[in-house]
């Protein structure tokens, strides 16, 4: 069972941001213990970054085809990313959508998702925790579905 991991704009930059929203982790940390993770789960993850919208929409669209469910933590995109939204509803992957701080507690723009729709679910406010248990539930949740 594969599943794409993919960080939006700035997440590349975890580790020097503002540790009371996001934590000390900087993004290889967490990916690190989500691959150790992963490999517990009998699962692949492919992890991808990028600060540009379209570098993520073309990723969604060249690796989907070969993967079973998508986390994502789309930062920023995540209010207004209507392209990467279509490239996420087109894959037709279950989807998690994943932020380390509690977008529904900080400035009223954050409170709004685009993909809230079309995701099986939003982890928020559980800092890099979230990945964990948002891959520990797709792969449950793909494990399920299989067995129907």
């Amino acid at each position: 069972m594969k599943i794409l991991v993919i960080n939006g704009p700035n997440l590349n930059n975890l580790g020097a941001r503002e540790a009371s929203y996001y934590g000390v982790k900087t993004l290889a940390d967490i990916q690190d213990g989500l691959a150790d993770r992963a490999n517990e789960l009998n699962a692949d993850v492919e992890f991808f970054q990028s600060n540009h919208e379209g570098a993520i929409v073309d990723f969604i669209q060249s690796t989907s085809q070969d993967a079973h469910g998508i986390v994502i933590n789309a930062g920023a995109l995540t209010h207004y990313g209507i392209s990467l939204r279509d490239a996420l509803a087109d894959s037709r992957l279950p989807v998690i959508e994943v932020h380390l701080s509690n977008i529904h507690a900080r400035e009223e723009f954050r409170h709004k998702s685009v993909f809230a729709d079309i995701a099986v679910g939003q982890i928020v406010g559980l800092g890099y925790r979230g990945y964990h248990y948002a891959l520990e539930f797709l792969v449950a949740h793909l494990g399920e579905k299989a067995a129907r």
